[in-house]
């Protein structure tokens, strides 16, 4: 766990680390000085323990039901105020190209009148890169706790852009596979990534109105919030074409899953075609050779020396000819 200490006015940064024992959330706040009004704190936390999560939430001032939900994470995109602390769900992820997958975390943000807290579930945790890009911009530090908010969601956001750019690439690839020539069935990886821009698309679609209702101020309204609207907006805008893309790509799945389909299903034509060609062909020479060999005493040609050679010739003029036919309509 680590604990930050901002002074807006000078833009210094303390930060206070411990180890995660149960007590650990509260030794830190006990280290941490009376704030003045140009400071504030961060806390975070990466899958904390139920002890680390409900001491800090005592030190804090947080909501039972808060704490339940920022314990368990997998929670849906979503805001929720519980008195002066305002809640934000949201998804992180990832897309992994060698695999093929999308990676999904879970991250909680706690807003105070003079501190956050940060709830990371999973591998993929923004913060850090949120802490970075704060360090280096004194004027969205200013901002305070929504300054951190703002950071946090744009960092996600930028990871949601990244992620839409790559699937974007990896479903190129798949429909050069399917229009290519070989026969390959591409069904599975086809299906596979759809399943992967579903969860995609559950991580990004709840969290456009939650990011938009950032932006309709209310009766808690702060300064800072106001403030930071505009960038805010931006994080929307970006959210918003991100939305658009993975619509997108899910509408593009389906149609090149549909184009998949379509191809098996001429390859499979194709195939009866064939068989069904091959056996015109060999079944007149099939037939010639069943009369003949009924081996009735009054057949024509039976006792003809050229009788022999006659049917031979008629079974080959027959099977050349459907053969010759075929391939000229394509069949073959």
């Amino acid at each position: 766990m680590e604990a930050v200490i901002y002074d807006q006015d000078s833009g210094r940064a303390e930060h206070v680390e411990c180890e995660p024992a149960d007590d650990a959330c509260r030794s830190v706040l006990k280290q941490l000085p009376d704030t003045g009004d140009g400071a504030f704190t961060w806390v975070r936390l990466a899958d904390p323990s139920e002890g680390q999560l409900v001491g800090l939430a005592a030190e804090l001032g947080l909501h039972p039901l808060a704490v339940e939900d920022a314990l368990h994470g997998r929670q849906r995109p979503k805001r929720e105020r519980f008195g002066n602390v305002l809640a934000v769900a949201l998804k992180t992820l990832r897309y992994v190209e060698d695999d093929a997958a999308v990676e999904t975390g879970d991250i909680m943000i706690f807003v105070g009148p003079r501190s956050v807290l940060t709830v990371s579930h999973g591998a993929i945790d923004p913060c850090a890169e949120a802490a970075r890009r704060l360090d280096a911009d004194p004027q969205m530090l200013g901002h305070g706790p929504w300054g951190v908010l703002h950071a946090v969601l744009d960092v996600a956001v930028d990871a949601y852009s990244d992620a839409a750019r790559r699937v974007r690439a990896t479903l190129n690839r798949l429909e050069d596979q399917v229009f290519s020539t070989s026969r390959v069935d591409h069904t599975e990886s086809i299906y596979s990534l759809k399943r992967e821009v579903r969860e995609f698309r559950d991580a990004v679609q709840p969290l456009v109105p939650v990011v938009q209702g950032l932006l309709s101020g209310g009766p808690g309204e702060t300064d800072h919030q106001s403030k930071i609207a505009p960038y805010v907006r931006d994080v929307a805008d970006h959210l918003h074409r991100t939305d658009i893309e993975v619509r997108t790509l899910d509408e593009l799945l389906d149609s090149v899953l549909g184009a998949q389909q379509a191809r098996v299903g001429t390859w499979q034509n194709d195939d009866m075609r064939r068989i069904s060609a091959w056996a015109a062909v060999f079944a007149v020479p099939t037939m010639v050779a069943g009369v003949y060999g009924m081996n009735f005493e009054h057949m024509p040609e039976l006792g003809w020396s050229y009788g022999y050679p006659l049917a031979v010739g008629l079974m080959v003029l027959a099977a050349g000819a459907l053969y010759r036919a075929f391939r000229r309509n394509g069949w073959l």
